[in-house]
C-alpha cells in the first residue's frame, strides 16, 4: 500500500468521524440507578442523625431515671 492509499483512507475515516459526530463527548445523563443510588444515599443519612439523636436520649441519665421511677411505680401498684 502506498503513502496516497493510506492518506486517502485517513481523510475518509476522519471525514466519517465528524460527520456522525463520535468524536464529541455526549454530556453525561443521569441514569434511573443513580438517581435511587442518590435518594437512598440521602435517607440513609437523615437516619444516621435520628439514630444518633435517638441514642442520645436513650443514654441520657434523666431518661433512664425516668424510667426507673416509672418502673418503680408500676411494681408498687401491681
Amino acid at each position: 500500500m502506498n503513502l496516497t492509499a493510506i492518506a486517502i483512507i485517513a481523510i475518509i475515516c476522519w471525514t466519517i468521524v465528524k460527520l456522525t459526530g463520535k468524536d464529541k463527548k455526549a454530556p453525561k445523563q443521569v441514569s434511573e440507578p443513580d438517581l435511587q443510588n442518590d435518594e437512598l444515599i440521602q435517607q440513609l443519612a437523615a437516619m444516621q442523625e435520628r439514630i444518633a439523636v435517638l441514642e442520645a436520649i436513650v443514654t441520657d441519665e434523666k431518661y433512664v431515671l425516668k424510667r426507673e421511677f416509672d418502673n418503680l411505680t408500676r411494681s408498687k401498684a401491681a
